[in-house]
C-alpha cells in the first residue's frame, strides 16, 4: 500500500500541469483585450508576480498544515483568526460561487447561440414577443438554475462527467487560436491588425473606459481574477513528491508559464483583431467577446488563404461554433458540481450549531436539498432584478463580470490577512514551510492586502465617477450583503446554541 501511495505522488511537471489546468482560462485573455488591449499584458504579469506567486505559497502552507481538515478554507480561517471571522469570510467565499452562478447562468446562452447559429444572436431574442433580449436571457438563466438544482438535489449529477469532454475542448481552444493566429501572422509577414506604436501601446488602453488612473487601477481585479482558484492548490501539498522543494518550484514555474501564456495570448489577439473595428463595436460585450474574436479569427484566416468573403464568413461561424461548444459543455458540467459542492463543504466543515437544523440536513441522495433551494431562489431573485432593471447588453454583462471579479477577490482579504496569525500558531504540524522570516512575511502580506484593497476600491469607485450608479451598486453589493448575512447568522445562531446548551 505504501509503495502504491508513493507512486501516486505528483512530480514537478505533473504539479505544474495541474496548476495550469485548474487556473488558466482562455476567456480571461479575450476579456483583457476587450478592456485594455495590449496594455493589459503588464497587469497580467503584475498579477502573477505580486499576487499568484506569493499567495499560492501561503495557501500551500495552510493546506499542508490542515490537510486532514474537512472544512477547507473555513478550517484554515477558524484555526487562525477564530470561528466568527472564519464563518463570515467563508460565507463571502460561498457568495463568490453564488455570484458566479448568477453571472454564468446568463452568459451560458451566448455559447449556446454560437453553437446553433455560429454567432451571438441573444441580443435579438424576444421570448413570446413581449420580453426584451436582456429579460429573455434572465428568464432562461432563472430556468437553468431551477432545473439544474432540481436535478442535483435528486442526485442526477452524473451529467457532470461531460465536463471531461469540455475540458479537452477548453484546452484545445487556446491552442487552435494560437496556431491559426501565428499562421496568419507569418503569411502577412508580421503585420498586425492592431498595430504596435511603441511602448505607448503597452501602457495606454484603446478603450475609452480605461484611460484614467483610477480606471486602469481597477483593472487589477481582472488580473487577479485570472489567477483565481488558488485555494484549491493548497490542498494537494501532501500529494507532491518532496513538497518542500517541488511545490515552490512548481508554483514559480507555473506563474512564469501562465504570465507568458496570458501575455502571448493577448498579443496574438491583436494579429487578427483591430480593437476599434472589431472589439469597439456596440454589439460586442464582455459576454460575447470570446466568440466574436474566434469568429473574426476564422474570417481573417480564410481570407488570408484567398477564400471568398462568403466562405470566409462561413469559416468564421464555424470557429464561433467550436468556441461555443468548448465553453458550453464545461459550463454545464461545472454547474452540476458547483450547484452543491461549495455549499455542502461549507456546511459540513463548519459548526452545525451555527446553522438552522433544516439547512444542515442531507436528503436521501446525500445532498443539502433545503440549502440548495435557498441558494437557487437567491440566485433567481438577483438575476430577475438585474435582467429586469432596464440595462443594455454592455452594461448587463459589465455588471455580471464586475460582480464575479469582486466577489472572487474579496475572500482573499480574509485568507491573506489571516496568514500572519496562522504563522503564530503553536503545536501544529508544518510539513511545508516557505515563509520563514516573520518580517518578510508581514511585509508581503501588507503589500498583497494593499493591492487587493486598491483593486476592489477602484473597481467600485470607477462607475461612480462616470455616474453609472447601477453598476457601482451591484459591483460591491454582493460581498457586503453576504458578509452582513453571514455575521447576522453567526451572532444569532451562536447565541441561540448557547441558550440551548444552558437549558440542558
Amino acid at each position: 500500500m505504501s509503495k502504491g501511495k508513493k507512486q501516486n505522488k505528483l512530480g514537478l511537471m505533473s504539479l505544474v500541469l495541474m496548476i495550469l489546468t485548474a487556473i488558466f482560462g482562455f476567456g480571461n485573455t479575450t476579456v483583457a483585450y476587450d478592456q485594455m488591449g495590449y496594455a493589459s499584458i503588464i497587469w497580467y504579469i503584475f498579477g502573477a508576480l505580486v499576487f499568484f506567486l506569493p499567495v499560492s505559497l501561503m495557501f500551500a502552507e495552510y493546506g499542508s498544515t490542515f490537510s486532514s481538515a474537512k472544512g477547507g478554507i473555513y478550517s484554515w480561517l477558524k484555526e487562525s483568526i477564530g470561528e466568527r471571522l472564519a464563518f463570515i469570510g467563508t460565507f463571502i467565499w460561498l457568495s463568490s460561487w453564488i455570484i458566479w452562478m448568477i453571472s454564468t447562468s446568463s452568459k451560458v446562452w451566448i455559447p449556446f447561440s454560437n453553437i446553433i447559429f455560429g454567432t451571438d444572436k441573444t441580443q435579438t431574442w424576444h421570448l413570446f414577443g413581449i420580453f426584451t433580449p436582456m429579460q429573455t436571457i434572465g428568464i432562461l438563466g432563472m430556468a437553468w438554475i431551477l432545473i439544474i438544482t432540481l436535478c442535483a438535489t435528486h442526485g442526477f449529477d452524473s451529467i457532470a462527467k461531460i465536463a471531461n469532454i469540455g475540458g479537452v475542448l477548453s484546452i484545445a481552444l487556446p491552442l487552435i487560436f494560437a496556431i491559426l493566429s501565428v499562421i496568419v501572422w507569418v503569411l502577412n509577414k508580421g503585420q498586425l491588425a492592431e498595430p504596435v506604436n511603441g511602448a505607448k501601446s503597452f501602457i495606454q488602453s484603446p478603450n475609452p473606459l480605461f484611460v484614467t488612473p483610477i480606471a486602469i487601477m481597477s483593472f487589477v481585479v481582472y488580473a487577479i481574477f485570472a489567477y483565481g482558484g488558488m485555494e484549491s492548490i493548497g490542498g494537494v501539498v501532501d500529494k507532491v513528491k518532496n513538497p518542500t522543494k517541488t511545490f515552490p518550484r512548481g508554483v514559480i514555474i507555473a506563474a512564469i508559464i501562465m504570465a507568458v501564456i496570458y501575455s502571448g495570448s493577448i498579443f496574438l489577439v491583436g494579429i487578427t483583431a483591430n480593437w476599434h473595428s472589431v472589439v469597439g463595436k456596440s454589439s460586442v460585450n464582455l459576454g460575447n467577446i470570446t466568440y466574436v474574436l474566434m469568429n473574426n479569427l476564422g474570417y481573417v484566416f480564410a481570407k488570408t488563404f484567398g477564400f471568398s468573403a462568403g466562405s470566409a464568413m462561413e469559416f468564421g461561424r464555424f470557429m464561433a461554433r467550436v468556441a461555443g461548444l468548448g465553453m458550453f459543455i464545461p459550463y454545464l458540467g461545472s454547474f452540476f458540481v458547483l450547484i452543491y459542492s461549495p455549499i455542502k463543504s461549507f456546511i459540513e466543515g463548519s459548526n452545525p450549531d451555527l446553522w438552522p437544523k433544516k439547512v444542515v440536513q442531507l436528503n436521501k441522495h446525500g445532498m443539502p436539498g433545503f440549502a440548495m433551494w435557498i441558494q437557487a431562489f437567491v440566485v433567481v431573485a438577483v438575476i430577475f432584478v438585474i435582467s429586469f432593471s432596464g440595462n443594455n447588453a454592455q452594461q448587463f454583462y459589465l455588471i455580471l463580470t464586475d460582480m464575479a471579479n469582486i466577489s472572487t477577490t474579496f475572500p482573499y482579504l480574509f485568507l491573506v490577512g489571516a496568514f500572519p496569525f496562522f504563522k503564530k500558531l503553536k503545536n501544529v504540524p508544518r510539513p511545508f514551510v516557505f515563509y520563514k522570516n516573520r518580517i518578510i512575511t508581514n511585509i508581503m502580506v501588507a503589500i498583497i492586502l494593499i493591492v487587493l484593497v486598491l483593486g476592489i476600491g477602484f473597481t467600485a469607485v470607477q462607475p461612480i465617477l462616470i455616474h453609472d450608479y447601477t453598476t457601482a451598486l451591484w459591483t460591491i453589493a454582493g460581498p457586503i450583503a453576504f458578509a452582513l448575512v453571514g455575521w447576522i447568522m453567526y451572532e444569532y445562531n451562536s447565541r441561540h446554541s448557547k441558550k440551548v446548551a444552558k437549558k440542558q
